[in-house]
Protein backbone atom coordinates (compact mmCIF):
# COMPACT_ATOMS: atom_id res chain seq x y z
CA UNK A 1 0.00 0.00 0.00
CA UNK A 2 1.33 3.41 -0.90
CA UNK A 3 1.73 6.19 1.62
CA UNK A 4 -1.07 8.19 0.04
CA UNK A 5 -3.77 5.50 -0.15
CA UNK A 6 -6.77 6.49 1.94
CA UNK A 7 -5.80 10.17 1.76
CA UNK A 8 -7.38 12.84 -0.34
CA UNK A 9 -5.47 14.10 -3.39
CA UNK A 10 -2.90 16.63 -2.33
CA UNK A 11 -3.23 15.60 1.34
CA UNK A 12 0.30 14.21 1.49
CA UNK A 13 3.00 16.66 2.49
CA UNK A 14 6.75 16.32 2.54
CA UNK A 15 7.62 15.60 6.15
CA UNK A 16 10.48 17.60 7.58
CA UNK A 17 11.71 18.17 11.11
CA UNK A 18 11.55 21.77 12.33
CA UNK A 19 14.43 22.97 14.47
CA UNK A 20 12.24 24.46 17.19
CA UNK A 21 13.43 25.80 20.52
CA UNK A 22 11.54 26.95 23.61
CA UNK A 23 12.52 29.12 26.58
CA UNK A 24 11.20 27.54 29.78
CA UNK A 25 12.73 30.03 32.21
CA UNK A 26 9.39 31.68 32.97
CA UNK A 27 7.21 28.56 32.91
CA UNK A 28 4.86 28.60 35.94
CA UNK A 29 4.69 25.51 38.10
CA UNK A 30 0.96 25.19 37.39
CA UNK A 31 0.76 26.53 33.85
CA UNK A 32 -2.70 25.12 32.96
CA UNK A 33 -5.32 27.41 34.50
CA UNK A 34 -3.36 27.40 37.76
CA UNK A 35 -4.61 23.84 38.26
CA UNK A 36 -2.09 21.25 39.53
CA UNK A 37 -3.98 18.24 38.14
CA UNK A 38 -4.57 19.80 34.72
CA UNK A 39 -0.89 20.77 34.58
CA UNK A 40 0.38 17.33 35.55
CA UNK A 41 -1.91 15.60 33.07
CA UNK A 42 0.14 17.41 30.44
CA UNK A 43 3.45 17.07 32.29
CA UNK A 44 3.35 13.29 32.01
CA UNK A 45 4.13 13.60 28.32
CA UNK A 46 7.45 15.32 29.11
CA UNK A 47 8.45 12.27 31.17
CA UNK A 48 6.88 9.55 29.04
CA UNK A 49 7.18 10.66 25.43
CA UNK A 50 10.94 11.29 24.96
CA UNK A 51 11.89 7.67 25.67
CA UNK A 52 8.95 6.45 23.60
CA UNK A 53 9.86 8.65 20.67
CA UNK A 54 13.48 7.54 20.82
CA UNK A 55 12.12 3.99 20.62
CA UNK A 56 10.14 5.01 17.51
CA UNK A 57 13.33 6.37 15.95
CA UNK A 58 15.37 3.23 16.68
CA UNK A 59 12.64 0.94 15.38
CA UNK A 60 12.08 2.84 12.14
CA UNK A 61 15.79 3.11 11.47
CA UNK A 62 15.83 -0.67 11.75
CA UNK A 63 12.88 -0.98 9.35
CA UNK A 64 14.12 1.52 6.76
CA UNK A 65 16.57 -0.81 4.91
CA UNK A 66 13.73 -3.31 4.40
CA UNK A 67 11.44 -0.81 2.63
CA UNK A 68 11.71 -0.63 -1.16
CA UNK A 69 8.84 1.83 -1.79
CA UNK A 70 10.69 5.13 -2.35
CA UNK A 71 7.80 7.38 -1.31
CA UNK A 72 7.28 5.41 1.88
CA UNK A 73 11.03 5.57 2.56
CA UNK A 74 10.90 9.36 2.25
CA UNK A 75 8.00 9.50 4.68
CA UNK A 76 9.83 7.26 7.16
CA UNK A 77 12.92 9.47 7.02
CA UNK A 78 10.75 12.54 7.70
CA UNK A 79 8.96 10.72 10.51
CA UNK A 80 12.27 9.78 12.13
CA UNK A 81 13.46 13.39 11.98
CA UNK A 82 10.27 14.81 13.47
CA UNK A 83 10.13 12.27 16.30
CA UNK A 84 13.76 12.93 17.22
CA UNK A 85 13.02 16.66 17.58
CA UNK A 86 9.88 15.91 19.62
CA UNK A 87 11.95 13.89 22.09
CA UNK A 88 14.47 16.71 22.47
CA UNK A 89 11.79 19.39 22.94
CA UNK A 90 9.99 17.53 25.73
CA UNK A 91 13.22 16.57 27.47
CA UNK A 92 14.12 20.25 27.81
CA UNK A 93 11.06 20.84 30.01
CA UNK A 94 12.42 18.44 32.62
CA UNK A 95 15.06 20.91 33.80
CA UNK A 96 12.35 23.40 34.76
CA UNK A 97 10.32 20.74 36.57
CA UNK A 98 13.48 19.78 38.46
CA UNK A 99 14.05 23.43 39.36
CA UNK A 100 10.61 23.42 41.02
CA UNK A 101 11.64 20.48 43.18
CA UNK A 102 10.05 17.67 41.17
CA UNK A 103 12.39 14.69 40.96
CA UNK A 104 11.71 13.34 37.47
CA UNK A 105 14.54 10.78 37.41
CA UNK A 106 12.79 7.72 38.90
CA UNK A 107 9.90 7.86 36.44
CA UNK A 108 12.14 8.66 33.47
CA UNK A 109 14.38 5.71 34.35
CA UNK A 110 11.37 3.42 34.34
CA UNK A 111 10.39 4.70 30.88
CA UNK A 112 13.96 4.15 29.73
CA UNK A 113 13.72 0.53 30.86
CA UNK A 114 10.30 0.06 29.26
CA UNK A 115 11.22 1.40 25.84
CA UNK A 116 14.89 0.50 25.86
CA UNK A 117 14.75 -3.07 27.12
CA UNK A 118 11.21 -4.40 27.53
CA UNK A 119 10.19 -3.12 24.08
CA UNK A 120 13.66 -3.08 22.55
CA UNK A 121 15.14 -4.99 19.64
CA UNK A 122 14.78 -8.76 19.85
CA UNK A 123 17.17 -9.63 17.05
CA UNK A 124 16.98 -13.36 17.82
CA UNK A 125 13.26 -13.20 16.97
CA UNK A 126 14.02 -11.90 13.49
CA UNK A 127 11.73 -9.83 11.30
CA UNK A 128 8.59 -10.71 13.23
CA UNK A 129 9.88 -8.83 16.26
CA UNK A 130 10.42 -5.74 14.12
CA UNK A 131 6.94 -5.92 12.55
CA UNK A 132 5.39 -6.39 15.99
CA UNK A 133 7.11 -3.23 17.25
CA UNK A 134 6.03 -1.32 14.12
CA UNK A 135 2.44 -2.41 14.78
CA UNK A 136 2.68 -1.25 18.41
CA UNK A 137 3.97 2.12 17.21
CA UNK A 138 1.14 2.38 14.65
CA UNK A 139 -1.30 1.92 17.55
CA UNK A 140 0.44 4.60 19.60
CA UNK A 141 0.47 6.93 16.60
CA UNK A 142 -3.30 6.59 16.33
CA UNK A 143 -3.55 7.90 19.88
CA UNK A 144 -1.04 10.70 19.28
CA UNK A 145 -2.93 11.75 16.14
CA UNK A 146 -6.13 11.82 18.20
CA UNK A 147 -4.41 13.93 20.86
CA UNK A 148 -2.86 16.18 18.23
CA UNK A 149 -6.24 16.81 16.63
CA UNK A 150 -7.74 17.43 20.06
CA UNK A 151 -5.17 20.02 21.13
CA UNK A 152 -5.46 21.89 17.83
CA UNK A 153 -9.20 22.23 18.43
CA UNK A 154 -9.23 22.66 22.22
CA UNK A 155 -10.61 26.20 22.39
CA UNK A 156 -10.88 25.95 26.17
CA UNK A 157 -7.09 26.16 26.39
CA UNK A 158 -7.32 29.64 24.86
CA UNK A 159 -10.05 30.72 27.29
CA UNK A 160 -8.08 30.05 30.49
CA UNK A 161 -4.67 31.15 31.71
CA UNK A 162 -2.38 28.72 29.92
CA UNK A 163 1.31 29.41 29.45
CA UNK A 164 1.65 30.46 25.80
CA UNK A 165 5.03 28.79 25.27
CA UNK A 166 3.75 25.46 26.56
CA UNK A 167 0.60 25.80 24.48
CA UNK A 168 2.73 26.38 21.40
CA UNK A 169 4.82 23.30 22.16
CA UNK A 170 1.68 21.19 22.57
CA UNK A 171 0.10 22.46 19.37
CA UNK A 172 3.33 22.33 17.33
CA UNK A 173 3.82 18.73 18.44
CA UNK A 174 0.15 17.94 17.89
CA UNK A 175 0.21 19.43 14.40
CA UNK A 176 3.23 17.34 13.42
CA UNK A 177 1.52 14.22 14.83
CA UNK A 178 -1.42 14.94 12.54
CA UNK A 179 0.96 15.74 9.69
CA UNK A 180 2.72 12.34 9.87
CA UNK A 181 -0.22 10.32 11.23
CA UNK A 182 -0.26 7.86 8.30
CA UNK A 183 3.38 6.82 8.28
CA UNK A 184 3.53 4.18 11.03
CA UNK A 185 0.28 2.62 9.81
CA UNK A 186 1.57 2.50 6.24
CA UNK A 187 4.81 0.85 7.36
CA UNK A 188 2.82 -1.74 9.29
CA UNK A 189 0.65 -2.37 6.23
CA UNK A 190 3.77 -2.66 4.08
CA UNK A 191 4.90 -5.61 6.18
CA UNK A 192 1.55 -7.09 7.29
CA UNK A 193 -1.91 -6.14 6.00
CA UNK A 194 -3.80 -8.52 8.28
CA UNK A 195 -6.13 -6.76 10.73
CA UNK A 196 -5.45 -9.28 13.51
CA UNK A 197 -2.03 -7.83 14.34
CA UNK A 198 -3.34 -4.26 14.20
CA UNK A 199 -6.17 -5.01 16.64
CA UNK A 200 -4.12 -7.22 18.95
CA UNK A 201 -1.27 -4.74 19.35
CA UNK A 202 -3.70 -1.89 20.07
CA UNK A 203 -5.37 -3.96 22.80
CA UNK A 204 -1.91 -4.45 24.33
CA UNK A 205 -0.44 -0.96 24.08
CA UNK A 206 -3.42 1.38 24.59
CA UNK A 207 -4.40 0.19 28.09
CA UNK A 208 -0.71 0.11 29.04
CA UNK A 209 -0.25 3.74 27.98
CA UNK A 210 -3.36 4.83 29.90
CA UNK A 211 -2.01 3.03 32.98
CA UNK A 212 1.44 4.60 32.66
CA UNK A 213 -0.14 8.04 32.12
CA UNK A 214 -2.29 7.70 35.24
CA UNK A 215 0.71 6.43 37.17
CA UNK A 216 2.73 9.42 35.96
CA UNK A 217 0.06 11.85 37.13
CA UNK A 218 0.03 10.23 40.57
CA UNK A 219 3.82 10.42 40.72
CA UNK A 220 3.91 14.10 39.74
CA UNK A 221 1.23 15.12 42.22
CA UNK A 222 3.15 13.28 44.95
CA UNK A 223 6.23 15.32 44.01
CA UNK A 224 4.45 18.68 43.63
CA UNK A 225 5.91 20.95 46.36
CA UNK A 226 2.65 22.89 46.74
CA UNK A 227 0.73 19.69 47.57
CA UNK A 228 3.16 18.11 50.01
CA UNK A 229 1.41 19.64 53.01
CA UNK A 230 -1.68 17.57 52.17
CA UNK A 231 -2.18 14.04 53.51
CA UNK A 232 -1.10 11.40 50.97
CA UNK A 233 -4.70 10.35 50.28
CA UNK A 234 -5.68 13.91 49.33
CA UNK A 235 -2.60 14.36 47.13
CA UNK A 236 -3.56 11.35 45.03
CA UNK A 237 -5.79 12.49 42.14
CA UNK A 238 -9.11 10.76 41.69
CA UNK A 239 -11.01 9.77 38.57
CA UNK A 240 -13.68 12.27 39.60
CA UNK A 241 -11.10 15.09 39.63
CA UNK A 242 -9.83 14.02 36.21
CA UNK A 243 -13.38 14.13 34.84
CA UNK A 244 -13.74 17.64 36.29
CA UNK A 245 -10.68 18.79 34.35
CA UNK A 246 -11.95 17.08 31.19
CA UNK A 247 -15.41 18.65 31.61
CA UNK A 248 -13.75 22.08 31.50
CA UNK A 249 -12.22 21.13 28.15
CA UNK A 250 -8.67 21.15 29.50
CA UNK A 251 -7.90 17.51 28.70
CA UNK A 252 -9.58 14.76 26.66
CA UNK A 253 -12.22 12.88 28.61
CA UNK A 254 -12.59 9.09 28.89
CA UNK A 255 -15.46 9.02 26.41
CA UNK A 256 -13.37 10.74 23.76
CA UNK A 257 -10.54 8.24 24.27
CA UNK A 258 -12.95 5.30 24.11
CA UNK A 259 -14.50 6.53 20.85
CA UNK A 260 -11.05 7.14 19.35
CA UNK A 261 -10.10 3.58 20.23
CA UNK A 262 -13.21 2.18 18.55
CA UNK A 263 -12.30 3.98 15.34
CA UNK A 264 -9.03 2.05 15.17
CA UNK A 265 -10.95 -1.23 15.07
CA UNK A 266 -13.09 -0.32 12.07
CA UNK A 267 -12.55 -2.43 8.95
CA UNK A 268 -12.27 0.74 6.84
CA UNK A 269 -9.89 2.51 9.24
CA UNK A 270 -7.16 4.72 7.84
CA UNK A 271 -5.19 7.35 9.81
CA UNK A 272 -6.02 10.05 7.25
CA UNK A 273 -9.52 10.08 8.79
CA UNK A 274 -8.05 11.32 12.10
CA UNK A 275 -7.58 15.08 12.02
CA UNK A 276 -6.95 17.49 9.16
CA UNK A 277 -3.65 17.94 7.36
CA UNK A 278 -4.74 21.41 6.22
CA UNK A 279 -5.43 22.48 9.80
CA UNK A 280 -2.10 21.09 10.95
CA UNK A 281 -0.26 22.93 8.20
CA UNK A 282 -2.05 26.18 9.05
CA UNK A 283 -0.97 25.92 12.67
CA UNK A 284 2.62 25.10 11.73
CA UNK A 285 2.65 28.18 9.49
CA UNK A 286 1.60 30.36 12.45
CA UNK A 287 3.36 28.62 15.37
CA UNK A 288 5.87 31.02 16.98
CA UNK A 289 8.41 28.22 17.51
CA UNK A 290 8.00 26.76 14.01
CA UNK A 291 8.21 30.20 12.39
CA UNK A 292 11.35 31.03 14.36
CA UNK A 293 12.88 27.69 13.32
CA UNK A 294 12.61 28.58 9.64
CA UNK A 295 14.04 25.77 7.53
CA UNK A 296 14.31 22.10 8.35
CA UNK A 297 16.84 20.65 10.77
CA UNK A 298 20.24 20.28 9.15
CA UNK A 299 21.47 16.71 8.88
Amino acid sequence: MSATEGSTPGDRVVLRPRDVSFDWGSLPLHYADGDPLATHLFNVMHLLLPEGEEWFVRTFKEALPLIDDEQLREDVIGFIGQEAVHAQAHTQVLDQLTAYGIDVKPYVEQMRFLFGRALGNRSHHGKNSLVERVALIAAVEHLTAFLGDWVLNADALDDVEFDPTMLDLLRWHGAEEVEHRCVAYEVMQYFDVRPARRIRTYLVIAPALVWFWARGVRYLTSQDPTLKYLPEKRRRPSFKQYRRVAAKGLFPGPGMLFRASLRYFRSDYHPSQEGSTDQAERYLASSPAARAAGGPVSE
